[in-house]
């Protein structure tokens, strides 16, 4: 009940990813951090295994939130700060933190990556990561994971940052929401974590109802992107728009669809959040696994004499593109055969297939792969890997909307993994029949582990359930048409949309238009014009005008669009000719009676090539007439050539020859340059290979090893700054408190003087370390080593008095150099100058001594209070003149108060009690008393130590 109350109030979890330079950042976030911010904090760190790490004291100096070290099973509380302990991983379960061995063997550990992405898997949108300073790439997956799961992302400003390594790598992702100094990400934190969707913590109803607001917000990326996401499932959807909210700190949709309209760099923004696609390399190993040990090997086996195609859908950035490369490849070394296999991958982001194709990625990469695998498909550049050529020319990147493009055809394998799950039922179904047009019979489907066949299991049967593996039984479908809707039921379809926004009249006109030249020509061509061919300078037919079976046949063998191979054989010699003295010419050329055979006959027909006028950035093109001979009288034939074909042929195969000797001689020469460079060079690769390998390994130890030893400096340089302030205190203290300080370590060499020494021992600065019996001093009568030896004997203090020779005094003090508990390791003396103290002491005793030879030839008593209340003055000592001028038993009146012995006496004017003495209230008091037919002076006056004294003085003598 207590860990339900706990988390309920607990309302994220802030995972801190830092390295070298991250102290100093961590210190400047936590110092602004409120202490009741109800959020926890897990700080992740690249410690040395070798030092004991002071994180937890340093940070606690510097913020008022408690600082633990983390523990096994610790359960994490608000406003706490959690601290990565040396030598261990971190991950989260069910908000309790669980410590793990780090595992040596797979090379570069990566624990903040290992943190972040448990913390998004155990928290999602309640998950926020921040990346502070530190070389290297780690964090990178961790901050893709926490984004993808609904959560937020800080990244620290390289300009604020020590070493931007790790910064820039998490800013290249694209999934940062903000990008700040340490600074002022506790203010920008506490305003997101305020916002009310993020409080609410659960989706609102209100975006799902507002489907004016939602249209609106479609019809913008639709604009802007080309994408229409209104079959995306609407979870998706409005946690992504409530996430843009938030952090634009807008409360009410109507305001966020303005904001959008207002600023178009925010619609890519949220089309970008929209496609957020996590992928790694060999995710999920296991289906890799088997996908490779069955249904790869199959295909590669039993596929000989053609192209093998994959195609994988959603590549995000390639890297399970590249993972179905390198398993090819690994099948075909298994089975020791070769194949021509091509990957095709496709992604709807456009900078996403970008990335992908420049096959350049973090070193954090090396989580996922094996040294074998990463030695054998990565070569290192700069801090990064960059997949092996030879793995990235078997992969074609293209962007391609899955849903409104044309499918690719004859496919042996598909990869669709994680996408269906953010898509409608209706979509669904129609990517699941793209594909089972686009597999070969046989062909294999892959699948992601939430995501099922639906409806399609007549055309598809399970090779392996657990990892969603199927196999395309050949049974095929006719395809639907695409989720653009026929002008003539636009109305209907966007009544039964859920979320739709109608086109601009714009669209609408140039469709229509282009409707009516589509008749206009089809009248054209059946009536007016003879057939006409569009031909580029490949030789490729781009539009045919007319009926053309006369003229054209399609061959056998894989479609080609080559006018000389798709006409018939009379005509393949003058077209392949005119056309190409046109393309040179730019003029236009006639050819006249061309013989040519029809339906068993011969007849006669002229070819009218017509450059078509040039346009910038587009290819030359020209149009090729076929025009029946009919004899007429008044014919102009002056620009007319009567066609030779045997002239024609005769040039032909001259030219042909000519240019066919020309490359056999550069072919040669180009071979024999290739094969003397080819052995060149795999003797290099081979030797680079192995040294890459060896420096790759290397280069990671020795980064591990910097990074953590940097954390261990900076550490101690705080400690240092500490002990510097600290020395510098004790210098005032041993300046400033007129106390003079020897220190000796147990070999009685000196390791600390305080600067005034000089006055009593004869020593330099340079003398430290020196040995105490080779320096002299100035103490009369005085054997220090003696001493010493008794102190390190006894481990007890000794203190005497002693004069120099200039007449100095001092008190000095000699202990033992105490280290712990019973332990000692050295000697501290210390010499405080009592000078003044002694005069002072020797003027008292001379007074004394002068008082009390007075005291000797006049009468005298002296009272001391007793200890009754209220205290009385009572008699302590009398002499003998006193007595007689008094007449009082010096013995037996001992003890008696002065009332009773003086009753004359005026008892107001003595203190009645001893605190007058001591206030001063007391002073000296002369009274003349009768005692008998006496007249006896007294004077009364205070004395040390709470005493009062008498002097007496018979004046009746006189």
């Amino acid at each position: 009940m207590e860990n339900e109350t706990t988390q309920e109030k607990l309302t994220h979890y802030v995972g801190i990813g830092a390295s070298a330079g991250g102290l100093e950042a961590i210190e400047a976030f936590f110092s602004r951090m409120p202490e009741d911010s109800g959020l926890a904090f897990i700080v992740i760190q690249h410690l040395s295994p070798d030092y004991k790490s002071l994180m937890v004291e340093l940070l606690s100096k510097k913020t008022k939130i408690p600082v633990h070290r983390s523990a096994d099973g610790m359960e994490v509380k608000p406003n706490n700060i959690y601290m990565i302990p040396p030598k261990k991983n971190l991950s989260i379960f069910h908000g309790r933190l669980v410590l793990k061995e780090k595992d040596n063997t797979r090379g570069v550990n990566l624990p903040i990556d290992i943190f972040l992405r448990s913390l998004a898997e155990d928290k999602a949108e309640r998950a926020i990561a921040i990346i502070l300073s530190g070389t290297g790439s780690d964090g990178t997956r961790g901050v893709r994971a926490i984004k993808e799961q609904g959560g937020m992302v800080m990244v620290q400003d390289e300009t604020s940052s020590k070493f931007n390594g790790m910064p820039r790598a998490a800013i290249s992702t694209g999934v940062a929401d903000f990008i700040l100094s340490p600074k002022e990400m506790p203010d920008q934190l506490m305003a997101c974590v305020g916002h009310p969707y993020v409080v609410r913590n659960k989706p609102s109803e209100s975006l799902l109802n507002d489907e004016s607001g939602l249209t609106r917000i479609f019809a913008e990326l639709r604009e802007k992107t080309r994408v229409d996401f209104t079959y995306y499932k609407p979870s998706t959807i409005t946690r992504r728009i409530e996430r843009r909210m938030t952090v634009n700190q807008i409360d009410r949709l109507s305001d966020y669809v303005m904001h959008l309209e207002k600023y178009p760099v925010e619609v890519m923004t949220l089309y970008k959040e929209l496609l957020i696609g996590v992928t790694s390399f060999f995710r999920n190993p296991k289906a890799m696994e088997v996908l490779m040990a069955d249904s790869m090997t199959r295909l590669i086996d039993q596929t000989k004499n053609r192209e093998i195609r994959f195609w994988v859908t959603a590549c995000s950035t390639g890297e399970e593109a590249y993972t179905i490369a390198i398993l090819a490849k690994e099948a075909m070394e298994k089975l020791g055969v070769a194949r021509d296999v091509k990957i095709f991958a496709t992604d709807l982001d456009r900078d996403a297939v970008i990335h992908a194709g420049n096959g350049i990625y973090p070193e954090s990469i090396a989580a996922d792969l094996t040294p074998k695998m990463l030695g054998k498909y990565f070569y290192r550049k700069e801090e990064n890997y960059q997949i092996a050529r030879h793995i990235r020319e078997m992969v074609v990147f293209a962007q391609h909307n899955l849903v409104k493009d044309p499918p690719f055809t004859k496919i042996d394998m598909i990869s669709c993994r994680n996408l269906l799950i953010y898509l409608q039922p209706i979509l669904q179904q129609k990517v699941m029949e793209m594909f089972n047009f686009s597999l070969n019979p046989g062909g294999v489907l892959f699948l992601g582990n939430s995501e099922t066949i639906g409806d399609m299991s007549d055309c598809f049967e399970t090779v392996d359930q657990k990892h969603k593996i199927y196999r395309c039984t050949g049974k095929q479908k006719a395809l639907k048409p695409t989720m653009e809707t026929p002008l003539e039921s636009k109305k209907e379809y966007l009544d039964k949309r859920p979320f739709s926004f109608r086109e601009t009249f714009r669209r609408f006109s140039r469709l229509e238009n282009n409707d009516m030249m589509s008749r206009y020509m089809e009248v054209l061509e059946s009536s007016f014009l003879p057939l006409s061919v569009i031909v580029n300078d490949q030789m490729d037919i781009l539009h045919i005008f007319g009926e053309a079976r006369a003229y054209f046949e399609v061959p056998s063998g894989r479609a080609e669009f080559n006018i000389t191979k798709m006409a018939v054989k009379d005509l393949s010699i003058p077209l392949a000719t005119g056309i190409q003295r046109v393309f040179k010419s730019k003029e236009e050329l006639v050819y006249s009676n061309i013989k040519i055979a029809h339906q068993g006959e011969s007849k006669k027909i002229t070819l009218r090539i017509i450059p078509l006028p040039e346009k910038k950035d587009y290819e030359p093109l020209v149009a090729v007439f076929f025009e029946d001979v009919r004899v007429s009288a008044d014919q102009d034939t002056r620009s007319t050539t009567v066609y030779d074909i045997d002239e024609d042929v005769q040039q032909r195969i001259k030219d042909l020859e000519q240019e066919l000797q020309f490359s056999n001689e550069n072919l040669q020469a180009t071979i024999e340059e290739l094969e003397t460079s080819n052995e060149e060079l795999q003797a290099t690769n081979e030797e680079l290979l192995a040294s890459n390998e060896e420096l790759q390994s290397t280069n990671e130890e020795l980064q591990s090893t910097n990074e953590e030893l940097f954390t261990v400096n900076s550490e101690y340089q705080s400690k240092i700054i500490e002990l510097t302030e600290m020395n510098n205190d004790v210098e005032n203290l041993l300046t400033g408190s007129g106390i003079e300080i020897l220190i000796l370590d147990e070999n009685n060499e000196i390791r600390k003087v305080s600067p005034n020494l000089s006055k009593i021992f004869n020593i330099l600065e340079k003398d430290v370390g020196r040995p105490i019996n080779h320096l002299s001093h100035h103490i009369v009568n005085f054997d220090l080593l003696t001493h010493i030896r008794k102190v390190q004997k006894s481990n007890r203090m000794v203190s005497v008095n002693k004069k120099l020779i200039d007449g100095t005094h001092y008190y000095i003090r000699i202990l033992p150099y105490y280290i712990g508990p019973d332990a000692y390791a050295g000697t501290i003396m210390t010499f405080v100058d009592v000078t003044e103290l002694e005069q002072a002491k020797s003027s008292l005793e001379s007074s004394i001594q002068a008082f009390s030879e007075l005291m000797k030839f006049l009468p005298s008593a002296k009272f001391a209070w007793n200890g009754v209340d209220p205290p009385q003055l009572v008699l302590e000592s009398i002499d003998s003149r006193a007595q007689d001028i008094l007449g009082i038993d010096g013995i037996n009146d001992r003890g008696r108060a002065v009332e009773d012995l003086l009753p004359s006496l005026e008892n107001e004017k003595i203190c009645r009690h001893p605190d007058g003495l001591e206030t001063g209230e007391c002073s000296v008091v002369k009274q003349t008393i009768g005692i008998g037919e006496k007249d006896v002076d007294i004077m009364i006056f205070p004395l040390p130590e709470l005493r009062v004294g008498a002097v007496f003085e018979d004046n009746s003598e006189g």
